[in-house]
């Protein structure tokens, strides 16, 4: 497996120019095979800062220009995305080790979030209203927010960075993106292809790499306007009490652990497949990965043979091949699912398929972990209650409606559930009593570009994609226009 050395020489991109950062190298490693691929370099407080002046500026008069100006913009980089494809997919699975397939599916959704959010630069909206005075009229204008501080995951790097500049943008706004340290390369390369392919303004979009110091540097500015983080729960809580120091906004897209529901009358010939694609697309690595299985005791065991016999069949291997699982993304990745596997065990879980890194030579190096599924599992079990992000699936058996929703919101997360049935009517009951922020009936993994993605409570704040998520970079003015 090959992929293209970047090199520490493409290192931040600070008002239209690249430069090598002033921090330590950070290394990036193939998954697959452990070697490092890249060497980056991290930014030093000073470079951060001096990003985030160059952001300012640049959005003074950004924020001036007219919406189908922004939304051009932004139609651009969905262009540029769309021509440099298959470098950007490949780059994506070299560093994150996802099969290729899905970094293609991914860079593709990436187009089509900047081609959705580029139609809004002519549809955000304020509102007039009638004044208690005579001849006075009230305008609550929506304006950008100033210099937003992007910060990104591992999982999806590409998506997610195109899912956060494209509505900062259209909406005015200029961008800081800090990539996470495990998986920059695709990142760097793809603000590179925008910086050389769009008539950026200095300033407008800028990129710097690094690990938490970094990202602290970005927080704790006074420059910065909103901190929008996709991350671990942790990380989203030390964010906001640090963003907390200058009342800086924060928009937190964080943690899962959500439950997929199998009632008894479901269609197993959909909801097995179903179930098996969202638990283990990216190697169970989204946070809105199916985590835990309620199944109804009618169909438990039917469910539980077919669901093994279908994921015992993935395809796990070289992520540049026609396989269905690659390797997860780093050790930490792989040894937090081999040890959740293990402490189930040990509450007293059984494994019927897998357990623990796949058999052959081709496995001796990289981060691998073989599709695994566990039954007589029980409610309090550290695995279904603690996010796993591995292709790890823990089911449970469940006698009735209540008692499943009871179980499935019995987390301290709450970003998104599945429910497989063919009773509209428990349907509507899911929308109503499930305490999540998005719920699948009947369909797998995936969200639309027009819909909201969004958690309740540990799992985030704020949102992202469709109206609300471009809205969320804005904020309201209120004029009050005396014309007398």
């Amino acid at each position: 497996m090959t992929a293209t050395h970047i090199g520490s020489e493409a290192g931040l991109y600070i008002a239209g120019s690249w430069r090598r950062g002033g921090g330590p190298a950070i290394p990036v490693i193939n998954p697959a095979t452990e070697d490092v691929i890249a060497t980056v370099p991290s930014a030093t407080p000073e470079e951060v800062e001096e990003a985030l002046a160059a952001a300012q500026r640049a959005q003074r008069e950004w924020g001036r220009a007219p919406g189908g100006v922004r939304g051009a913009l932004v139609r651009a980089i969905g262009d540029v995305i769309r021509a440099n494809a298959t470098e950007l997919a490949e780059l994506q699975t070299a560093e994150v080790g996802k099969p290729l397939a899905i970094s293609h599916a991914e860079i593709a959704m990436a187009a089509q979030l900047a081609d959705y959010t580029a139609g809004w630069d002519r549809r955000i909206e304020g509102e007039i209203l009638p004044s208690d005075n005579a001849d006075e009229v009230i305008h609550l204008n929506r304006v950008p927010i100033g210099v937003v501080a992007a910060v990104t995951a591992w999982n999806a790097p590409v998506a997610l960075l195109v899912r956060k500049i494209a509505p900062a943008l259209v909406a005015g706004n200029a961008v800081v993106v800090k990539p996470s340290e495990l998986a920059p390369l695709s990142s760097i390369a793809l603000v590179r292809m925008i910086a050389e392919a769009v008539d950026l303004p200095p300033g407008l979009l800028n990129l710097v790499t690094g690990g938490p110091e970094t990202g602290l540097a970005l927080v704790t500015s006074p420059r910065t306007g909103l901190v929008t983080l996709t991350g671990h729960r942790d990380t989203g809580k030390k964010v906001m009490a640090a963003a907390a120091a200058n009342l800086t906004r924060v928009s937190l897209e964080l943690g899962g652990k959500a439950p997929a529901i199998v009632w008894a009358d479901a269609d197993l010939d959909s909801a097995v497949p179903a179930v098996a694609m969202a638990r283990h697309f990216n190697g169970g690595q989204v946070c809105t990965s199916a985590e835990r299985v309620f199944v109804h005791e009618s169909v438990f065991e039917e469910f539980v043979a077919r669901y093994t016999a279908l994921v015992g069949h993935l395809r796990v291997g070289d992520p540049l091949t026609e396989v269905e699982l690659g390797p997860l993304a780093g050790a930490a990745q792989r040894d937090k699912s081999i040890g959740a596997i293990e402490r189930a065990k040990a509450e007293g879980a059984r494994v019927v398929l897998g357990g623990g890194r796949p058999d052959g030579d081709a496995f001796e190096r990289g981060f691998w972990v073989a599709p695994t599924v566990l039954v007589d599992v029980e409610p309090g079990m550290h695995i279904m209650r603690e996010e796993v992000f591995g292709p790890v699936t823990p089911i449970a058996k469940v006698d009735t409606l209540e008692r499943a929703f009871e179980l499935a919101n019995e987390t301290r997360y709450g970003l998104s559930a599945y429910l497989y049935t063919a009773d509209h009517r428990i349907a509507m009951r899911a929308e109503r009593d499930l305490d999540f922020g998005e719920l699948y009936v009947n369909r797998s993994i995936g969200e639309q570009a027009q819909g909201h993605h969004s958690g309740h409570r540990e799992s985030g704040l704020g949102g992202e994609d469709g109206k609300h998520g471009v809205l969320r970079y804005t904020q309201l003015r209120s004029v009050y226009h005396n014309y007398a």
